[in-house]
């Protein structure tokens, strides 16, 4: 890198923000996102680089093209989204508890236990033991550090 670029965004981190808002209009030619301190120094450090030494090569643009087109990465809120790791309705999970078998029936919109619906297998845990579990951990479907 050169000097003036490293000088440039060296100047970035004691900037005070509406200076670095001022930078981002200079920069981008549009106003800046309300975002943290941390964001639009990183973004304008980005900028400053790409105007000295040029953008993303074009098989790189290709490449983010393609995969911004399949289908699976369209819709962006799905995307996101934490797939939860449950067991697929209808499935009993049992566990033996101070002698006692506990069996437990995975519904589509929560837990069964005892004839009763829970939300969440932490809770069926809570009722059996009295004390907070991880639901997970206490019926086995998750190892103690984290793996299944």
């Amino acid at each position: 890198m050169t000097d003036s670029v490293l000088a440039s965004i060296a100047a970035l981190s004691t900037m005070p923000i509406p200076a670095l808002k001022e930078r981002w209009r200079e920069l981008f030619q549009t106003e800046p996102p309300a975002f943290n301190r941390g964001y639009l120094e990183n973004r304008l450090t980005f900028r400053i680089q790409e105007l000295a030494y040029g953008g993303v090569a074009p098989v790189t643009n290709t490449r983010l093209d393609a995969i911004a087109s399949d289908e699976k990465y369209v819709d962006r809120e799905t995307a996101r989204k934490r797939i939860p790791e449950r067991p697929v309705p209808g499935t009993r999970i049992v566990r033996e508890w101070q002698g006692a078998e506990h069996a437990v029936t995975v519904l589509e919109t929560g837990y069964e236990y005892l004839g009763r619906p829970f939300k969440s297998l932490s809770a069926v845990a809570n009722a059996i033991t009295g004390s907070r579990w991880s639901g997970p951990l206490f019926f086995g479907l998750k190892a103690n550090g984290g793996d299944k």
